[in-house]
């Protein structure tokens, strides 16, 4: 089966062909919500859901956040394994610790929240070649942004990706055989 990397507004690519070419995903250096630094070594050993948004988002945010916690919850049941909710944003002017460490407890204690300078979010949205832009808005601005989760191994290797439109049974029964065809 070819799997499609959907790349915000812009047009996809077979994932195989993008991944094994463009190297989707890679090195980075943020901050958890706990203030701490950390990279993508820290998350070795480890599966990972990352998704990229912003906690002043009204409505896509929350729901795929939640969806992804509980992903993460229905395969550490079915299979054991612990995968790790990582979210990821694109609005570090806004989104520091103390924010984003308020916003993931809403969805469960497992969920890590990253934020950082804006050149390091830069750094991570290229990497996962996340789509982003600032839309202003009377009184203010929201961020436009994809809406991609990715699985990400625990080497740090992307897995697999999973739009929106999937439903979170599939999304889990995709990352549950994924992960122990790994094993």
């Amino acid at each position: 089966m070819t799997r499609w990397l959907y790349m915000g507004m812009f047009i996809v690519v077979p994932l195989t062909a993008y991944a094994a070419t463009s190297g989707v995903g890679g090195p980075f250096q943020l901050v958890d919500q706990d203030g701490h630094t950390v990279t993508d070594r820290s998350f070795r050993g480890r599966p990972l859901l990352m998704y990229f948004g912003y906690t002043s988002c009204p409505d896509i945010c929350p729901v795929d956040v939640a969806k992804i916690a509980q992903v993460a919850r229905s395969v550490r049941t079915k299979t054991g394994i612990d995968v790790t909710p990582v979210f990821v944003t694109v609005d570090p002017a806004r989104d520091n610790s103390a924010r984003m460490k308020a916003y993931v407890r809403a969805f469960g204690s497992n969920v890590v929240g990253l934020t950082g300078s804006d050149a390091q979010i830069v750094q991570v949205t290229d990497a996962y070649h996340v789509y982003f832009s600032k839309v202003p808005v009377a009184g203010g601005y929201m961020m436009d942004h994809s809406t991609v989760l990715y699985l990400v191994g625990p080497e740090g290797n992307l897995l697999d990706h999973y739009g929106r439109k999937l439903s979170e049974d599939d999304i889990a029964a995709r990352v549950a055989d994924t992960l122990q065809a790994q094993r």
